[in-house]
């Protein structure tokens, strides 16, 4: 194995399109971090991706802060704690369904997934999304503007070794992190919510358009699960030979 840096950063995000919690350590399951996206309110009109409400059509969904405080809780519902902007506190439950009723015209449902569901790979593109530090100060030069790494909402930030390794290079590859192997399948081909600044909901479009026009739309990369294993931030990060 080969060293190419260590992680930086761990986020999980327990409602599709909420804000997430920074983390020390995390468990990763056969599906991603635990309790990554378990949550999400979708349209029962519509199927697939298409059927979540996201901060891409309700930007407000960013200012409203998701966190697992009990891991150990009977049920995935109970292990979630929400903080609306206002800092008024929710459940997973018909208040926080009628909380976030007020941002849509359309009816929302809620949907909770258990953690070893197979449909959790039906709430996002991949299991674990992974950004390298490099790549962020690159686009930020590009983009001629401070760029914060939570516009990406990646769940592990890699700071690498060397200045010019690129992520392109691990598509195809595995990677061992902490105890976890993971597989790196493809890039991320990122959408408007990179626009949204995420702490004033500001939209700046040119963000986009330059990652399209300098990247393809491409930056950082899905990885599935192939062992599962515990990770930490200040972990080392290996590329596997084989």
């Amino acid at each position: 194995m080969s060293r190419i840096g260590l992680i930086s950063a761990i986020n999980r995000y327990p409602v599709k399109s909420f804000a997430g919690e920074g983390l020390d350590a995390c468990q990763i399951d056969t599906y991603g971090l635990k309790g990554d996206r378990c949550h999400a309110f979708f349209d029962e009109t519509k199927e697939g991706w298409d059927s979540f409400f996201t901060a891409r059509d309700i930007p407000a969904m960013l200012s409203y802060k998701a966190k697992l405080v009990d891991e150990n809780a009977k049920s995935d519902d109970a292990q979630l704690k929400i903080t609306s902007p206002e800092g008024r506190n929710f459940g997973w439950d018909d208040d926080l369904l009628t909380e976030m009723q007020r941002y849509s015209k359309k009816k929302m449902l809620m949907r909770s997934y258990q953690t070893q569901s197979p449909d959790l790979k039906a709430v996002d593109e991949g299991s674990i999304l992974i950004i390298i530090d490099t790549s962020l100060r690159k686009l930020e030069a590009l983009w001629g503007k401070p760029l914060d790494e939570r516009r990406f909402r990646a769940n592990i930030v890699v700071k690498v070794d060397e200045s010019g390794f690129s992520e392109k290079d691990w598509i195809g590859k595995r990677l061992s992190v902490g105890s976890a192997q993971l597989h790196v399948d493809k890039y991320c081909d990122r959408c408007s919510m990179v626009t949204l600044d995420p702490d004033t909901l500001e939209r700046d479009g040119s963000l986009l358009r330059k990652i399209n026009e300098e990247m393809r739309l491409n930056f950082g990369v899905y990885a599935s699960v192939e062992k599962t294993g515990v990770i930490h931030a200040g972990d080392q990060v290996h590329l596997m030979d084989r």
